[in-house]
């Protein structure tokens, strides 16, 4: 059961290397901010409307947290079993549907239809999305939400597991790579020169990639394993102006829930200990310094002493 801490520094967020004692925030407590969904995913935070928007995948809809009086509401329902979202160099609301589709929510609510398809076949289930500076859309493309009828439609995939690329000017599509099992969460480092990628659905263990990104910024070099998870589930990642890994984490033990940092270098860090498994996450706040986390049944956040790209 859920308690807030009545101590400061919070003892659930632990530093498991000296290096991560200035990303602490000694008067910061995890915060656990709205509960009773099914599965939450995709949180991103609108900093011109001080609100956070995420995924509520089996209930089939999109939820707003306000900051400023903390009510909860539905923001969209039905969602075409959204998961996960982030926003465009404009502004917009960017959303990986379950419903194998991507979209882009226009300024006055309506619903753009991205991609739904690749070389005439329809789309998996888009699962997680980042946009580069360049206005560029990267999303991964896995089947989990068609394995079932829980996250979406149950249905035959008829792609292979997927990274794309979404063209800014053109609206053009291509195949970043098709070699990853489970393709999961992504991120560009803040230069921009690396992809980090979660592979979800590798045996025996579950990695996180990192690629180089080509000069001209459309395709990828060779990747190499960044990360060894072992027995844990690595889903959304995010990264710092540092340049570490923000990863949610779960899905084994109790001691893997919650969220996850790794240096630069791919060394663990810190943990954020939270009693359930951590699918996405992304900072926000006035000044990006605020690490919301959306874990299962719940939305958690907490002060961090550093910044999102």
């Amino acid at each position: 059961m859920w308690q807030q801490t009545e101590r400061y520094p919070d003892p659930r967020v632990i530093s498991l290397d000296p290096s991560f004692d200035r990303y602490r925030v000694a008067f910061s407590a995890v915060e656990r901010l709205a509960t009773g969904f099914r599965f939450t995913e995709g949180p991103v935070w609108f900093g011109d409307g001080r609100f956070l928007l995420f995924s509520d995948i089996p209930n089939n809809r999109m939820m707003r947290w306000e900051e400023e009086t903390g009510a909860v509401s539905v923001y969209r329902a039905a969602s075409n079993y959204a998961n996960g979202n982030t926003r465009d160099r404009q502004g917009r609301l960017v959303t990986c549907e379950h419903g194998r589709r991507v979209t882009r929510t226009e300024y006055d609510g309506r619903v753009t239809v991205l991609m739904d398809s690749f070389d005439g076949k329809p789309l998996n289930s888009p699962n997680d999305v980042v946009v580069k500076s360049d206005g560029s859309i990267w999303f991964t493309d896995p089947p989990m939400g068609i394995w079932g009828h829980y996250e979406g439609n149950k249905a035959e995939p008829e792609l292979p597991h997927s990274i794309y690329r979404i063209d800014a000017e053109t609206g053009d599509a291509r195949l970043v790579t098709a070699d990853l099992k489970g393709p999961n969460g992504l991120c560009f480092s803040p230069d921009e020169k690396l992809l980090y990628v979660t592979e979800s659905r590798g045996v025996p263990n579950k990695l996180i990639h990192v690629y180089e990104v080509s000069d001209d910024g459309r395709s990828i070099g060779r990747g190499r394993v960044f990360y060894d998870a072992g027995a844990g589930t690595v889903d959304g990642i995010r990264i710092d102006v540092d340049g570490n890994l923000w990863c949610g984490w779960g899905m084994g033990s109790e001691e893997l829930d919650g969220v996850m940092i790794l240096s630069p270098s791919g060394k663990l860090i810190g943990r954020i200990a939270l009693p359930e498994r951590c699918a996405n996450l992304c900072f926000g706040g006035p000044k990006r310094n605020r690490l919301f986390m959306a874990a299962s049944q719940s939305v958690y956040s907490v002060y961090v002493n550093t910044q999102g790209v």
